[in-house]
């Protein structure tokens, strides 16, 4: 049988999502505790997409085989008393043989929390990235209006990327809003490129300041050139927040 799994997770204290040699991450945590659960036996799980190390996940879907019958809450009660504090399973449920997380994934969408406030916060320093020059989230959402739509986004993927294939990608949504002292920019699109959005966080932040142009979104993306863009916001900041698969619309 082939189950679903939503898991939530604080990235702090792991090199990523992805199973990596010697270095603990989300995936060889998770995989760890099913293994337990199936007496020794490796079970694979395999997820919408990765994040990088010091990311968080709202809502993280993955899915896995497993030949156990058990109640679709107790996989849920089963996993969580085997995972550390900072990686919570939401929901365990029965799925397709053919359902899965990343090809299935219709709409992704991330967040990214920046604390703009005078003085940094200590509790703050894992989940936000502080910055304490103003910014104008006119700006910002002005710029934002040209990320939405069908673009080759080349300039903002990262230079050492692997992708395989074009990197044409749709934002369907991205906006700036303010919550007290934070601001929060989301985006929703079909797929992202590899610090997509931690290079477009980046560019908006410098529009934000008004070291860019408003309409540089435009330059950038017909550029195709990474060196066009911003710097790469850091990664702590950053949360994948919603995964949206066809059966849910």
């Amino acid at each position: 049988m082939r189950y679903q799994a939503i898991v939530s997770y604080d990235g702090s204290n792991y090199a990523g999502y992805q199973i990596q040699p010697d270095r603990v991450t989300i995936q060889a945590v998770i995989e760890r505790a099913l293994e337990k659960m199936h007496q020794g036996r490796p079970v694979k799980i395999t997820a919408s997409g990765r994040t990088d190390a010091g990311v968080h996940a709202h809502r993280q879907v993955f899915h896995f085989d497993s030949e156990l019958v058990i109640p679709e809450s107790n996989w849920k009660k089963a996993l969580n008393s085997l995972l550390p504090d900072d990686i919570v399973i939401l929901k365990v449920k029965e799925t397709t043989p053919s359902f899965h997380a990343r090809y299935d994934a219709i709409k992704k969408t991330y967040q990214y929390v920046i604390l703009n406030s005078d003085d940094p916060s200590p509790f703050e320093a894992n989940y936000s990235t502080y910055m304490p020059i103003k910014l104008d989230i006119s700006l910002i959402n002005q710029a934002c209006a040209d990320l939405i739509g069908e673009h080759d986004f080349t300039a903002f993927c990262a230079a050492n990327s692997y992708v395989k294939g074009d990197k044409i990608r749709t934002i369907y949504e991205a906006n700036c809003t303010k919550d007290k002292d934070k601001l929060i920019l989301s985006f929703t699109g079909n797929g992202f490129l590899y610090n997509m959005v931690r290079i477009i966080v980046g560019t908006l932040i410098e529009i934000g300041q008004g070291k860019r142009p408003v309409t540089d979104i435009q330059r950038i993306i017909s550029s195709k050139d990474r060196s066009q863009a911003g710097k790469t916001a850091p990664a702590q900041g950053l949360y994948l927040n919603h995964v949206e698969y066809e059966a849910e619309k």
